[in-house]
């Protein structure tokens, strides 16, 4: 495997971005933008970055991330910890400079501060974005982490309409004045909507013009676990990701292909593994795939081992 071009067969052309391969790391990692250069060197096609807040934010107390290896699954109440839209744009940007090779694909997860009321969340998306315009590739807007109180409010129509819509006459402004392209707008959804909220999603999505949807975030379900239920308890509140979560994201982007007709690309993470787990989210109608809690049970090499199963 080679960073310093597309891996055969596996480019993609999507939002106006050259992916070398469709295979990328989810937002919660790399959460300040510190191992891009080890990442690229491990073969992912993109890495989106964050979840930025506009102030530094120290997050939640810890212990705050917890493994279920019985389950293949983990369990995080992290809480927006980075070191803020400022510094983490200043450290892209300084990452970037006088880079020859094709580009890494970075994305940025943008939310609100633990502080900010939800009426003027609003606001804290418009200072993330602004912020890191020119450093990043594509936005991601985060409404639906389960680890901000009150946050998941904001996946209501009205508090999200007033969200995008105002982020994307930003963007509109923006690319004037800098004469970059307007950076494509995406949104992440919670695995946790009922038919009727992924309906108003969807709607909303095609009505203001969003670039795509990211499906799904980490779950408050505690469903069918294999971990004993008392150890499930003793360690609380947080986002449960990973294997449990396969199945109910794989519907989700089939649910949401079906109702679009493919009209709104969707990146797909939930339970991603194997080759064969890429492969299904695909065929369900994701066009790129992100990994996250498979990355930390199988390890450095499960960008090569999905590519090896997506190639020709």
């Amino acid at each position: 495997m080679t960073t310093d071009s597309p891996q055969q067969g596996l480019a993609r052309e999507l939002f106006g971005l050259a992916f070398r391969n469709p295979v990328g790391l989810g937002a919660g990692f790399d959460k300040n933008a510190l191992y891009l250069e080890e990442l690229e060197a491990l073969g992912f096609g993109f890495v989106e970055i964050g979840t930025v807040t506009p102030l530094p934010q120290a997050g939640n107390e810890q212990p705050r991330l917890f493994r279920l290896p019985m389950d293949q699954a983990l369990i995080n109440r992290m809480g927006f910890n980075n070191d803020g839209a400022t510094v983490i744009a200043e450290r892209l940007k300084k990452w970037r400079e006088g880079r020859t090779k094709i580009p890494l694909i970075v994305g940025g997860n943008i939310g609100k501060n633990k502080s900010t009321p939800n009426d003027m969340a609003w606001k804290d998306y418009e200072l993330c974005f602004r912020a890191l315009f020119e450093p990043v590739d594509y936005f991601v807007v985060n409404v639906s982490s389960p680890n901000t109180p009150g946050l998941r409010e904001l996946q209501e129509k009205d508090a999200l309409r007033r969200i995008l819509v105002n982020l994307q006459t930003v963007n509109k402004e923006l690319a004037a004045k800098t004469k970059i392209n307007p950076r494509p707008l995406l949104l992440k959804i919670a695995p946790d909507l009922n038919g009727q909220q992924l309906d108003e999603v969807i709607a909303l999505a095609l009505e203001i013009g969003l670039d795509g949807l990211v499906a799904a975030n980490t779950s408050i379900g505690r469903e069918k676990l294999l971990t004993p239920p008392h150890r499930i308890e003793a360690i609380g509140a947080g986002g449960l990701s990973g294997a449990p979560l396969k199945e109910r994201a794989t519907a989700i982007v089939q649910y949401i292909q079906g109702k679009t007709r493919g009209s709104i690309p969707l990146i797909a993470s939930g339970g991603i593994f194997t080759g064969a787990d890429a492969k299904e989210k695909i065929q369900a109608g994701a066009s790129l795939v992100q990994v996250w809690t498979g990355f930390i049970y199988v390890g450095p090499m499960i960008v090569a081992r999905i590519c090896e199963k997506l190639g020709p």
